[in-house]
């Protein structure tokens, strides 16, 4: 099991729902974090609880629908020369609930496509190759389980071509310590899910995380947070190590 004590992660939405509950799990970890949000003043909280349980932290913003604020993020970290060793692309936006669905407008693909997917593809291949050289990285990037409902379609197709991204990815990845998989935290209760869903939002912990504990250098797996429930982080490994990793076949 990956040892992320004194290790750099970045996590996108940090300051409320999966990215906060994220935070709080990896400081107790000893990870030091950057915590990404709209603005920084949403991480200000989430920020003075890490640096609380002892770790080192500091906070980014960008609007994740506007490429250069995302390119902005992105050098501002490498100014720091702060090796980010672990990515939890967490952020994600869900436009609305088209009840006809044959009239979803464009914008509703156009928007979901920039927050869901190409600010992550921008995060990848601007900080993957980094952890090549360096021989480390840990990238878990968060997909959604929805399915049949053409209600959401803009939020939908963009977590498929995210799916498909990581896929492609995690195919040159493979044998190497340097892993991509994705993560799902499952229907919970935040303000993307809304109140009436199932799960509490701390449900998520530790299967959104385990990503970047998994050390088998296997990628391409799917990790749905809700298999997880109530392990302990050397049981979610385990059990994570033993799921199969299905990179597409290059």
């Amino acid at each position: 099991m990956v040892n992320v004590k004194g290790r750099w992660a970045l996590i996108t939405g940090a300051s409320r729902g999966v990215g906060y509950q994220t935070a709080i799990f990896m400081a107790k970890q000893g990870c030091n974090l950057i915590l990404h949000s709209r603005n920084l003043e949403h991480c200000i909280k989430v920020e003075d609880e890490v640096k609380a349980l002892g770790v080192e932290a500091f906070s980014v913003q960008a609007e994740l629908a506007n490429h250069e604020e995302v390119a902005a993020m992105l050098d501002e970290i490498e100014a720091k020369n702060i090796p980010v060793d672990i990515v939890f692309n967490n952020a994600a936006v869900q436009i609305a609930y088209r009840t006809d669905y044959w009239q979803t407008p464009v914008e509703d693909f156009e928007l979901s496509f920039r927050i869901n997917f190409i600010s992550i593809v921008t995060i990848c291949n601007r900080l993957i190759p980094k952890m090549i050289e360096r021989g480390f990285g840990r990238v878990i990037n968060t997909t959604s389980g929805i399915k049949n409902e053409p209600e959401q379609a803009g939020y939908a197709a963009s977590k498929a071509a995210l799916d498909k991204f990581t896929k492609d990815l995690a195919s040159r990845l493979e044998g190497t310590d340097v892993m991509i998989n994705l993560t799902d935290p499952g229907w919970c209760r935040t303000d993307l899910g809304g109140p009436k869903a199932p799960n509490s939002v701390e449900s998520v912990i530790p299967g959104i995380a385990v990503g970047a504990f998994v050390d088998d250098k296997k990628s391409g797996r799917y990790l749905g947070a809700q298999s997880f429930v109530g392990m302990t982080l050397e049981e979610a490994v385990a059990k994570a190590e033993a799921m199969e990793a299905t990179p597409y076949t290059i």
